[in-house]
């Protein structure tokens, strides 16, 4: 990497970094963005999936870089890949790892809604068959009633699904998700862990606060194993990792700002599509980066345009 250009990307070092990896065919491309400038800091290009040791000599290159400008990295972003915690032990011990908050509450919320799902089809479960024609007999009249509550109870539970996951929620919205849950008891039982979830990650919540909830939360769920089973993320230790931001007010939860070079690599691939080699792919990011290094002239640039504009 350019010397000149490594320079310039860590002149205003944050001490925040975000790391992450990208698949594209055979290859696989490792970033390290600082997370608070959004300004690419290193990257790799490798022929194969990466292991442990590739990792390692990944960070490695970070850590002597930012040693040999006196430089201090204060936390660590990444996802919840099982890639980075072995490596971090080994290379960067002593700096505080932040699992990715947007993946975990992704993998919980996916978890929800499935049983959400598996709550719908049940009650798709087939009914008993009466005889053709309008019900006549008591028996058949409620038994079609339930039916038609039944089947109006899981459409408005597949259209109304987000309720169960959704952060906030007006007066309204709560109303309407105690209708549509009338007579499943596990349903709001989901919704109140996933309040108790949301809570963890408050930034006015103290870490041993919040590892006290969580411990608290997943006792909780322990007598009821379908419920566990479905919910088995909680038990995750990545899911303890990603509170490690609230020791420190300005490490960011997030692995974002690596995920957006990612997202104009994966844009530019498409616009321009071929078959991808590692140098190729070398070059494309080598041109990602001249982009961020040209980004504060060609905002001065901009400025001076419109002031020209405007007067």
């Amino acid at each position: 990497m350019d010397t000149a250009f490594l320079d310039g990307a860590l002149a205003d070092f944050s001490g925040y970094v975000a790391a992450d990896e990208l698949y594209d065919g055979p290859c696989c491309m490792l970033s390290a963005v600082d997370n608070r400038r959004d300004k690419r800091l290193r990257y790799d290009v490798l022929d194969h999936d990466p292991t442990h040791e590739d990792i390692r000599t990944f960070l490695g290159r970070l850590k002597t870089a930012l040693t040999a400008r006196a430089l201090t990295l204060v936390g660590l972003t990444t996802d919840g890949a099982a890639l980075y915690p072995v490596p971090l032990a080994a290379r960067l011990h002593d700096v505080p790892h932040q699992g990715c908050t947007f993946h975990v509450l992704a993998d919980v919320v996916k978890a929800v809604l499935g049983a959400v799902a598996s709550t719908r089809t049940r009650l798709a479960a087939p009914q008993p068959k009466w005889p053709r024609g309008r019900p006549r007999t008591q028996a058949a009249k409620a038994a079609a009633r339930q039916q038609k509550r039944r089947t109006q109870q899981r459409l408005d539970l597949y259209t109304h699904r987000h309720l169960c996951v959704q952060r906030h929620r007006s007066h309204s919205e709560r109303q309407q998700w105690w209708r549509i849950t009338w007579g499943l008891p596990q349903l709001p039982l989901l919704r109140e862990l996933m309040r108790q979830v949301y809570a963890l990650f408050d930034r006015r919540c103290r870490p041993q606060t919040a590892l006290d909830q969580l411990a608290q939360l997943r006792r909780r769920c322990l007598p009821f194993p379908l419920l566990a089973e479905t919910l088995k993320k909680l038990f995750a230790p990545t899911l303890a990792k990603a509170l490690t931001f609230l020791d420190d007010k300005r490490l960011p939860s997030t692995s974002h700002a690596v995920e957006r070079g990612n997202r104009r690599y994966r844009k530019m691939q498409k616009q321009v599509y071929r078959v991808r080699a590692q140098a190729q792919i070398c070059a494309r990011l080598a041109l990602d980066m001249w982009r961020e290094a040209q980004a504060e002239g060609r905002q001065q640039t901009f400025a001076s345009l419109h002031r020209a504009r405007a007067g």
